[in-house]
């Protein structure tokens, strides 16, 4: 029986195994995805089969800066207290550790990367973890910064993790600059970095929305339609300070922009700072999670 790249990828799934592994297994079971998990069971490398099916929208999302690289990456686990197990914090570190030396193409080629410091693969190294954790385990995503100036901020403990990379002139150190703005960005969770981002399909859903809130706003529909677009244009630089993080109010200043408090602290420190770039990554965030319902679970197990 023959078998595509997407079964390939539902047994990884299934078992966290790495891809060329999967391909292996269903080439000897003719494609048979049962008897390919069974295959891999046999070989000793899906021994936490049962567990990879299970939801993991906790975990931890870490950022670092190493030897000079801006690494963030987001580990998931299935509860909040497996993110404080000094195990897995140390596994997440060397993920990131991973990245920043072996600079993967995707999220595939990290989980056939050699894990630092062992002969082990990350896949090979996050079903280790599985097995000594006991609970389902995923490397979920990393970003990766080599140029510029990096500056990583992790927020409650791993809850979430931001790294903003920038542009730093005149030899100075910008480290609190950078964790200024990445606590910003970790606080507001800006929609867009600058407002030359904003796309002009979604400049025009705002300005309908504006348009037709003033229709119905008595005071305002009998206003000339040339006045009402004027009050619009006004709204819209509300808009930008709202969504776009260079133009938000500064949190720790609330009388200068972001991007004016950038410039005025490198000008201070005899150099000059602008934004490159940042990426934020919430734990669990877009990942379902299960609604545990004890009452039901524990009624189940008395009948």
């Amino acid at each position: 029986m023959a078998f595509t790249a997407a079964d390939v990828k539902n047994l990884r799934e299934m078992t966290g195994v790495g891809m060329m592994d999967c391909k292996k297994a269903l080439t000897a079971s003719e494609g048979d995805i049962e008897k390919a998990v069974e295959w891999l069971r046999e070989k000793g490398m899906a021994a936490s089969a049962k567990k990879a099916g299970r939801i993991a929208a906790e975990g931890m999302s870490y950022a670092a800066v190493i030897d000079g690289v801006g690494i963030v990456v987001e580990v998931n686990a299935e509860t909040d207290f497996v993110a404080k197990n000094e195990k897995f914090v140390e596994f997440v570190k060397g993920v990131a550790a991973t990245v920043a030396k072996q600079n993967p193409a995707d999220l595939d080629a990290l989980m056939e990367c050699k894990y630092e410091g062992t002969d082990l693969t990350v896949t090979q190294q996050q079903q280790e973890m599985v097995l000594v954790i006991g609970e389902n385990i995923k490397v979920r995503r990393f970003a990766r910064y080599a140029d510029g100036v990096s500056v990583p901020y992790v927020h409650a403990g791993g809850k979430i993790g931001v790294l903003v990379n920038l542009s730093v002139e005149g030899g100075i150190d910008a480290t609190e600059i950078g964790k200024d703005v990445a606590m910003q960005i970790a606080a507001l969770n800006p929609r867009f970095w600058d407002k030359s981002q904003v796309t002009q399909d979604v400049l025009d859903e705002e300005k309908k929305i504006m348009m037709v809130q003033m229709e119905n706003d008595p005071k305002m529909a009998s206003k000339p339609e040339q006045v009402r677009e004027k009050i619009v244009m006004g709204k819209l630089n509300k808009f930008y300070a709202e969504n776009c993080l260079l133009q938000q109010e500064f949190v720790k200043d609330n009388t200068t922009s972001v991007e004016k408090y950038m410039a005025s602290a490198a000008k201070a420190l005899g150099g000059g700072v602008s934004f490159k770039d940042a990426v934020r990554f919430e734990t669990g965030e877009g990942i379902e999670k299960k609604e545990e319902n004890f009452a039901a679970e524990i009624a189940s197990l008395v009948k």
